[in-house]
């Protein structure tokens, strides 16, 4: 299903944090849009199933923040979902104070992963897919991600990788798409994330940036005490010192709600 796939990865340096969060509605095509033309060449989305079955980008598990209504958003179809407007948000602040005379994403949509994969590559973008499975769906998010990867003809020759905190949802993808690559995503090192990591076959770890205090640290990852390590990533890094000190403890990779910030670093 996924090709042969490279043998290799190469975690990319910097990658957009749910689009470019910082610059555009998080988890919507504008968002992707706005982190290609400040020269990001991945990002990362948030992929959730609708009622339907269809995956699309949501970070929550509820509507309320990040759209014009409120509830559960696997209570709506797809469809549905798309009917929102998920960009008015963005800006109210900014309307608030008088900074804006108006919202500049009024009626954005949440999009599928569908629409989000023909965004990314006609952009030429890499794509981080954090698969984002409500409590229980764990296995249906990533089969539905994977049917959706299939139908858009991506292979494990495109610049992806499938992430997520929860194991079972990347079991998945390792027994039905196993040359995919994986990334393991975790917060506070939580007991068992090593044997998990190793038992998925991830390409990489990606940590919170508040667990990673020093060069030790950033060390759990890259090199453990019970066999060979992984590339470190870590999350959500906004500021260029920070960046830096990363960089320099041995992180490979980071993601960032402002690419344009730290690109040049």
């Amino acid at each position: 299903m996924s090709g042969s796939g490279p043998l290799l990865f190469e975690p990319p340096r910097l990658v957009g944090h749910r689009g470019a969060a910082a610059l555009a509605p998080e988890n919507t095509l504008a968002s992707i849009r706005a982190a290609a033309e400040v020269g990001a060449r991945w990002v990362e989305i948030d992929a959730k199933l609708a009622k339907d079955g269809v995956p699309v980008l949501m970070h929550d598990d509820l509507l309320d923040r990040t759209t014009n209504t409120t509830g559960p958003a696997a209570a709506l179809t797809s469809s549905q979902l798309g009917r929102l407007d998920a960009g008015s948000w963005f800006d109210a602040e900014r309307v608030a104070t008088g900074l804006l005379d108006a919202p500049r994403f009024t009626g954005e949509p949440i999009p599928t992963l569908a629409q989000c994969l023909v965004e990314c590559r006609r952009l030429g973008l890499g794509l981080d897919l954090e698969i984002k499975p409500d409590k229980g769906s764990e296995v249906a998010t990533a089969a539905a991600c994977l049917e959706v990867l299939d139908a858009a003809g991506w292979t494990a020759d495109d610049p992806l990788l499938i992430t997520c905190f929860r194991p079972a949802a990347l079991k998945v993808v390792r027994d039905y798409a196993p040359t995919f690559h994986r990334g393991l995503l975790i917060w506070k090192f939580p007991e068992g994330w090593e044997t998990a990591a190793r038992e998925l076959g991830v390409v990489t770890v990606i940590s919170d940036q508040k667990s990673l205090i020093d060069r030790e640290t950033v060390a759990r990852i890259t090199e453990p005490m019970t066999g060979d390590g992984w590339p470190a990533m870590s999350y959500t890094v906004n500021e260029g010192f920070r960046a830096k000190q990363l960089y320099d403890w041995g992180v490979t990779g980071l993601f960032t709600d402002d690419p344009a910030r730290l690109l040049k670093l």
